[in-house]
């Protein structure tokens, strides 16, 4: 009599178990509740290329085109067309062109995306064999994670903190 009682009760632990453990999958990548979509790619966070002379090639993009430059190149600040008042941030970065950052790819750039979920992003790119190149990286103003594309392109994905990365960028404005 006992197994009889038990079973269902059993039975019906397992079924909301199950249906709690996706309900909360498709809560973390869905932009849209009840589906199993989410926003990948939300912007650019920014372009990153190879000189020869990283400071020479921003002194010039100084001059001629009105680049506040810093030590790591110039900070876009923008509006998100969803929210506008919501800033958004790109960066610009000339790199050396021996910097180890772009491997393994062997071009002389890189771009950088925003993403909205970076872990739950993760999780589908792995589950398409997307090479993913490290472990997700968390910094105050955003966390990162490294994958290539299919020619061997080096991306950088970042789900940012835009009013902790605003603070590091000094509220540029250009």
């Amino acid at each position: 009599m006992k197994n009889r009682t038990l079973k269902p009760i059993l039975l019906t632990i397992a079924f909301l178990a199950a249906f709690g453990a996706g309900f909360a999958f498709s809560k973390i990548v869905s932009d849209t509740p009840g589906t199993l979509t989410m926003k990948k790619v939300t912007g650019i966070g920014g372009i990153f290329f190879k000189c020869k002379d990283p400071k020479k090639v921003k002194e010039w993009y100084s001059k001629n085109l009105g680049l506040q430059t810093d030590a790591y190149g110039t900070t876009f600040e923008w509006r998100t067309g969803a929210d506008s008042t919501k800033k958004g941030f790109t960066q610009w970065s000339p790199f050396k062109e021996s910097t180890k950052y772009f491997e393994p790819s062997t071009k002389d750039f890189m771009i950088n995306y925003r993403v909205e979920n970076l872990q739950a992003l993760v999780v589908l790119l792995k589950a398409d064999s997307v090479t993913i190149l490290d472990t997700i990286e968390s910094y105050e103003y955003g966390k990162f994670v490294h994958i290539l594309d299919i020619e061997g392109n080096k991306i950088e994905l970042w789900q940012p903190n835009d009013i902790e990365y605003g603070k590091i960028a000094g509220g540029v404005t250009k």
